[in-house]
């Protein structure tokens, strides 16, 4: 997973086929353009807006049958014709991110997973055609991962977004354990914030594994990239509860022995 910017998303992995690894980069490179807009700097929030809207035109230019004015949308292009790869998904992307820079708060767990519906979701979708298996079941088992991770990677990041004043820990959550903003901001670890961290942390943990039985019907190098992402975020996970959830002061990274672990645990015959 890259950590810089698109956190869920498989850069070009070695364990992808050649053949993949062109598409993807563009796709990424795409994803991580269009967050940028939505966090990086400090551009007034018309600008970002104004930029991502951009990106909107030329997939606009695309459906119409009309030439792309950026090379990064030539190349769109380009795997977009040759993988047959749905338009929307990247128009879902960018309301996500759209979305970013106008919403700071969610009142409750279902307007979360909206917004994971369209900001992780995508991605999981997009590598789907990649690999040519787009299911039914398919599709629900990799919107459980990709939501997975979104959580995943909220949680470890509470004080990042916090400081961009961002939440994504569902208002009414925070109500029902009696956790401020103000403690965030304090960065106060107490039973209460454990406990509300915990509940959050077994909600994601239960949606991976609901969605992990794509690991083993993906064959090959890509079943095993797909492995090894369930297992990274099961791994983080893990390190949150390790740490007693206080990513203020111990946010968790994966280091060479968490990858021997996720190895272990990427086998074909391990169930997660």
């Amino acid at each position: 997973m890259a950590v810089d910017h698109y956190e869920n998303f498989p850069v070009a992995s070695i364990l992808l086929p050649r053949r993949m690894r062109r598409a993807v980069e563009v796709i990424y490179h795409f994803a991580r353009q269009a967050d940028d807009f939505a966090d990086e700097g400090n551009l007034p929030d018309a600008e970002r807006l104004a930029r991502l809207d951009a990106f909107r035109d030329e997939l606009k230019r695309i459906e119409n049958n009309e030439p792309p004015q950026t090379t990064l949308f030539i190349d769109l292009l380009e795997i977009i014709n040759l993988h047959k790869l749905p338009l929307q998904l990247f128009h879902d992307l960018l309301d996500a991110f759209s979305q970013d820079v106008v919403k700071k708060r969610y009142a409750d767990f279902e307007e979360v997973m909206d917004y994971c519906r369209r900001s992780a979701n995508p991605v999981g979708r997009l590598l789907l055609h990649l690999y040519d298996a787009v299911t039914p079941q398919n599709l629900i088992y990799s919107d459980k991962i990709c939501t997975s991770l979104q959580l995943i990677n909220f949680w470890q990041d509470i004080e990042k977004d916090f400081s961009i004043n961002r939440i994504y820990l569902p208002q009414d959550d925070m109500a029902k354990f009696a956790i401020t903003e103000n403690q965030i901001a304090l960065r106060e670890v107490n039973a209460a914030w454990r406990d509300l961290m915990q509940f959050e942390v077994d909600r994601a943990r239960q949606m991976m594994r609901e969605g992990a039985p794509l690991g083993s019907i993906l064959s090959g190098r890509i079943g095993l990239e797909m492995r090894l992402i369930i297992a990274g975020g099961l791994r983080i996970l893990t390190k949150l509860e390790n740490a007693k959830h206080d990513m203020f002061n111990h946010r968790p990274q994966l280091k060479p022995l968490d990858w021997l672990i996720m190895l272990l645990n990427s086998a074909p015959f391990r169930h997660i």
